[in-house]
């Protein structure tokens, strides 16, 4: 069986990519498609495959950040020729649904949520300027007529959560199995320790976008000296006001994440993921998860063994999951991250393959 992989861009680390690069290695793709592709902020697991990237390509600012092509994203996508393989595997949270397929080729869309932009656009919003706003509501009835028509060409379409399924199922009418995703970083392999860290800290690992609600685990540390919060990603969202417990230390190489991982002793998350893989991973090092009480969390946490729930975003109400969360048994903890590994992941989707 020869099978193609395409993602919507490969400009950041993030959990949707870590899945696309394990269907591009573990299902042993022909090729990845994408819109764009920036080696030096993609995960190193893209390096030395065959990757085809779309014309947008050649505009280094769009391999920067994706969002400034918002406009051109949809014609790029239509734009590919079709795919010849026996299976186009889409990796899709916005726009690798769209790519077009020869006659004979199956077209499954693994999805990691319907376009939050369009379809969530209060989630995403925030933390857009004025511009990036008015941008996204004027184009925004012409893409969502784009989104439904590419959705509805898939064979088969597969969602990562039932928080997923049932937004497929609303926006597009279509009926979709659930396969949840594999945590992108394994346990075993290299450790670096990060100097510098005071023991006991909590880790939050999100992108510097609005929706994913840093700023509120922030006031909440904040609000307790004693607490120390270690911040990775690409940077905290626009406004969000420092506080002198708290070290961001940006994009990390996995053996500093797996050391940061072990060592915390908490991953506390805000963010109303369709998800959410950064809390089972952080359970393969017998940490807990702390999380607010809706979307894929849901799915994966057990509260009481693998982590706790927060129920608002009130510095008291995050501060006391906290300690919560750090009373749990690690042996519990690391149980739950089992079902989550690679292989069982791969057999699961296979299935629908």
């Amino acid at each position: 069986m020869t099978i193609v992989v395409a993602h919507d861009y490969l400009t950041q680390r993030g959990g949707a990519e870590r899945v696309a690069a394990h269907l591009m290695q573990g299902l042993q793709a022909e090729r990845m498609v994408t819109s764009v592709y920036n080696p030096a902020t993609a995960f190193s697991a893209f390096a030395g495959h065959r990757i085809q990237t779309s014309a947008l390509q050649r505009v280094p600012a769009f391999r920067t950040d994706p969002r400034l092509a918002f406009a051109f994203l949809a014609p790029a996508w239509s734009a590919f020729p079709p795919v010849r393989a026996d299976v186009l595997l889409c990796s899709s949270s916005g726009w690798s649904h769209g790519l077009a397929t020869a006659r004979g080729t199956r077209k499954v869309v693994y999805c990691h949520n319907p376009p939050r932009w369009l379809w969530q656009p209060d989630d995403y919003s925030r933390g857009l300027g004025l511009a990036g706003r008015m941008s996204l509501g004027a184009l925004s009835p012409t893409l969502k007529k784009w989104d439904v028509t590419k959705a509805r060409t898939a064979d088969q379409y597969i969602a990562n959560s039932r928080v997923v399924q049932t937004r497929i199922r609303q926006t597009y009418g279509i009926e979709a199995p659930v396969v949840a995703p594999p945590v992108g970083l394994l346990a075993d392999g290299e450790t670096t320790a990060v100097e510098g860290l005071p023991s006991g800290f909590v880790l939050t690992i999100a992108r510097g976008r609005g929706y994913k609600q840093v700023d509120a685990v922030i006031d909440a540390v904040r609000a307790d000296p004693a607490r120390h919060l270690v911040v990775v990603g690409s940077g905290l969202p626009a406004g969000t006001r420092p506080a002198p417990n708290v070290t961001v230390l940006g994009r990390v190489p996995d053996a500093q994440l797996r050391w940061l991982y072990r060592e915390a002793s908490a991953l506390v998350t805000a963010s109303r993921e369709d998800f959410g893989l950064t809390p089972i991973e952080a359970n393969q090092f017998g940490t807990p998860a702390v999380a607010v009480r809706a979307g894929g969390f849901l799915e994966t946490i057990r509260e009481g063994h693998n982590g706790v729930f927060f129920d608002d975003l009130e510095p008291a109400s995050i501060l006391a999951a906290m300690d919560r969360a750090e009373r749990l048994n690690p042996s519990d903890v690391r149980a739950a991250a089992a079902e989550h590994q690679p292989d069982h992941f791969l057999r699961a989707l296979s299935r629908y393959l």
